[in-house]
């Protein structure tokens, strides 16, 4: 005769009461005899009427349904994930963005109690998702990778579907990223000579470097990282050749010749202006990022930030004009909805065409008529000069 029961992970407040409890979600595991042959396995679901449903079946044949292959591991699963995402040939970040997802989903796990991919439901993976410190869209860049890696398991028939489907995005309370104004820009560059006497003991070099780097994040949009990793041929005659990001399509982006200037004034290490190419990425991008960090920190300019710069280039060309299309391509975003959403407060032409639009509209209100007429009485008895007073 078997039996099922929950067997109570560590984690679940009603472990004391032992087999007969069978009101949490627990997995459930089958105890006892079939013939001569002794079982105690996982039933592999947590639903009671499933697994007791599988019982009855066992029983009526007379044997265990082995058709099913054996359940795969979380950590089988996270390993197989990591190696796709290695052959894909995807860019460093995203690889180590999925190997700290697998290295937490593991502990996550193991704290648990689990050791199968299908133990994971909605219920723990929501909790998973309470562990996290993120919020806002940092918070939504970790669910999408959960999601990613859920679906390359449900994909490869792992699990019969995709519980992190269900899950629901959490509520984004952003705030904008404000342009530098041009009087911090000034300061922050005046901050740049001083740097060398106050953090890097009279290294000029590095002073002139840091500065360069400034320039190029201002006059370029670049991502740090992008900067970070340029190469001297990258910048020709004064332009700086960037590829569209959907279409691979080369564009040149003009940058100003003081900033040409610094750059071919540089030390040359190797053939980048920034990086020696002897270490990681992320590291050469974390040291330039303390460095600015600490630039920010001497001049006192608050919320002070690598990413505002391309958040400047933006919003200056933007005010002095240009379509959000032209702006969109050095920004490398694949859809010109993706600047629009980001940076139409600066767009000036709409602006130009708010401004009479709404002034057009006045013309039509009773208030306003009154006003600027002079009419003691519109629309009957009513003066609406005196909503107003």
């Amino acid at each position: 005769m078997l039996t099922i029961y929950r067997r109570h992970l560590k984690s679940c407040e009603h472990r004391k009461k032992g087999r007969e409890y069978r009101r949490c979600k627990c997995p459930i595991w089958v105890d006892g005899l079939m013939g001569t042959l002794e079982i105690r396995k996982s039933m592999r679901t947590r639903d009671w009427d499933k697994a007791q449903r599988l019982i009855r079946e066992w029983e009526a044949n007379d044997r265990i349904d082995q058709s099913s292959k054996e359940p795969v591991t979380v950590e089988q699963v996270c390993g197989e994930f990591e190696r796709d995402a290695v052959a894909r040939g995807l860019r460093e970040p995203t690889i180590y963005k999925y190997k700290l997802l697998s290295r937490r989903l593991q502990e996550f796990a193991r704290s648990r109690g689990f050791r199968y991919l299908v133990d994971l439901d909605v219920s723990s993976l929501r909790d998973l998702r309470a562990t996290w410190p993120s919020k806002n869209l940092l918070a939504i860049k970790k669910l999408e990778a959960l999601k990613t890696f859920f679906k390359f398991a449900h994909d490869s028939g792992w699990i019969p579907q995709n519980p992190v489907s269900k899950i629901k995005n959490p509520k984004i309370v952003q705030q904008p990223t404000l342009p530098y104004e041009r009087e911090e820009m000034i300061r922050i560059l005046a901050a740049c000579d001083r740097y060398a006497q106050e953090c890097r003991k009279g290294n000029e070099a590095y002073a002139r470097r840091l500065r360069a780097l400034v320039l190029l994040l201002r006059y370029s949009g670049l991502r740090i990282r992008d900067a970070v990793m340029i190469s001297q041929n990258r910048i020709k005659n004064g332009k700086l050749l960037l590829y569209m990001a959907k279409t691979g399509t080369p564009v040149y982006c003009p940058l100003p010749d003081f900033e040409t200037n610094a750059l071919e004034a540089l030390p040359f290490e190797s053939p980048l202006y920034f990086w020696t190419g002897k270490s990681k990425p992320k590291s050469a991008v974390g040291h330039w990022q303390r460095s600015l960090a600490k630039l920010f920190k001497l001049e006192k300019v608050l919320n002070g930030h690598p990413h505002r710069f391309r958040y400047t280039f933006a919003v200056e060309n933007l005010l002095a004009g240009a379509p959000l299309e032209q702006v969109s391509t050095p920004l490398g975003h694949q859809s010109v909805h993706v600047t629009e959403r980001h940076y139409a407060p600066w767009v000036r032409a709409r602006q130009k065409q708010l401004e009479p639009s709404v002034r057009l509209a006045w013309t039509q209100d009773p208030i306003v008529a009154s006003k600027t007429k002079g009419t003691s009485e519109v629309h009957g008895k009513v003066d609406p000069s005196k909503l107003l007073q």
